[in-house]
């Protein structure tokens, strides 16, 4: 049974958009998905199913919706994905909390770099449904500003290798 990671957006520790993580993983296992786990307060949750993904975001995106009041977003990646995403990471300088992957549902409009305004010396690199920013200065002040960001969710780099790593360890213990 394949293993999906699924990565919530606009789910927080606190204020709007809080979601407990346990609640999200009883959510998934109400909807038939097993080996539930979860990672760190943010949205992280990585399970197995026999559906299509389509069929996965669909119920998760309409329980989640119920729940909090409006579809927070739900992009679906496997550990393939997560694997080949952290290989590709640019920027081999940067420091890995440093450099941020934003997942998108679709890859960004071509003109997406040309919207970029970049103040504080971030970098930014575009890779099919993922765009990898490098916040020199932490991504907490910075005033980075690109359009094509606005459908995703950003995770970094430390926490997509764990994601990657978890999602291996799952599907091991079924080799």
């Amino acid at each position: 049974m394949p293993v999906y990671v699924a990565l919530l957006r606009a789910v927080n520790v606190g204020g709007t958009g809080m979601l407990p993580m346990a609640a999200l993983k009883a959510i998934c296992e109400d909807l038939g998905f097993s080996d539930v786990k979860t990672y760190i307060q943010s949205g992280n949750v990585l399970f197995r199913s026999d559906l299509a993904e389509p069929e996965i975001q669909r119920k998760l995106e309409t329980v989640l919706a119920e729940r909090m009041g409006k579809a927070p977003g739900v992009l679906l990646r496997s550990r393939r994905d997560l694997e080949a995403v952290a290989a590709k990471a640019p920027f081999p300088d940067a420091r890995p909390n440093f450099l941020l992957v934003t997942f998108l549902p679709e890859p960004p409009p071509a003109d997406s770099l040309d919207k970029l305004v970049a103040p504080d010396g971030e970098e930014v690199k575009i890779d099919g449904r993922e765009i990898y920013i490098y916040y020199p200065n932490g991504s907490g002040r910075s005033k980075l500003k690109m359009p094509a960001l606005k459908p995703g969710t950003a995770r970094n780099l430390n926490t997509v290798r764990k994601l990657a790593e978890l999602a291996a360890a799952l599907e091991d213990e079924s080799a």
